[in-house]
């Protein structure tokens, strides 16, 4: 028996998210799929992230295990021949027996694409979000950099989702990196964090366009932190400008 790291690129468009789902299809049910028929056996591959409907990612991970003899770097060109064209294997590597993606030390590092214009671009529809409304990225730059720590970040969590098995869940995490950039008509936000809470990085998202459109000081980041009420912050953004980049393990 041996232990299986794949590093999974999607285009989560057509996809139910990455958690099997009774209601739809997702990526975790197709790479069980495809890796249960390329080795004959049956297969369950456990995620690191599980991303969202609609989230697309470079670089999410998952270890499976399996008797199969076959080279193990040769794994991701069988799986590629079975999957979806909106999913890829990026890399299959051998790791230790007791490797768990989300028993270790990481950072994870999101993108949120924002398109800026004043009609949609339709190239653009899947992997961006479009706003008409002018923003002050300087302000949203500015923002971006409370977040920037060691913080209790509840208020930026969907409600319902900090309560587990009826106990309050941890909502601290640490952000090692928010910056907001310019890309031509684009407005990129990179965050880069210990771990992430339910829908977090698309509420920030949210919170920042206010700040981007005059609705919110800069300095209001303080106060939404302080509050641990989803209601102190912004509305959750689309998923669809949303991909997780890559994880580094530590």
């Amino acid at each position: 028996m041996k232990r299986v790291r794949l590093i999974v690129a999607y285009d989560g468009t057509n996809y139910h998210g990455w958690q099997i789902q009774d209601n739809g299809n997702t990526i975790e049910a197709e790479l069980n799929r495809a890796l249960s028929d390329l080795f004959e056996e049956r297969i369950e591959v456990i995620g690191a992230s599980r991303t969202d409907a609609g989230v697309h990612a470079m670089g999410n991970v998952a270890v499976f295990d399996t008797e199969s003899p076959m080279k193990t770097s040769k794994i991701s060109y069988a799986l590629n021949q079975r999957l979806p064209e909106d999913i890829r294997i990026q890399k299959s590597e051998e790791v230790p027996a007791d490797w768990h993606p989300r028993r270790c030390e990481s950072r994870k590092t999101y993108e949120y694409r924002i398109y800026r214009g004043e009609f949609p671009m339709p190239v653009k529809r899947l992997y961006s979000h479009f706003t008409y409304h002018a923003l002050n990225v300087d302000k949203m730059r500015e923002a971006a950099a409370y977040l920037e720590g060691k913080h209790d970040f509840r208020s930026f969590c969907q409600m319902g989702a900090q309560v587990v098995d009826g106990m309050r869940a941890n909502t601290v995490r640490t952000i090692y990196l928010a910056l907001v950039e310019e890309q031509g008509a684009d407005v990129v936000i990179r965050i880069c964090g210990s771990g992430f809470l339910y829908n977090m990085v698309r509420i920030i998202v949210g919170t920042l366009l206010e700040v981007g459109q005059g609705k919110r000081e800069p300095e209001s980041m303080i106060e939404v932190l302080e509050a641990g009420d989803r209601s102190a912050a912004g509305p959750t953004a689309p998923a669809n400008g949303l991909t997780l980049m890559r994880y580094e393990f530590l």
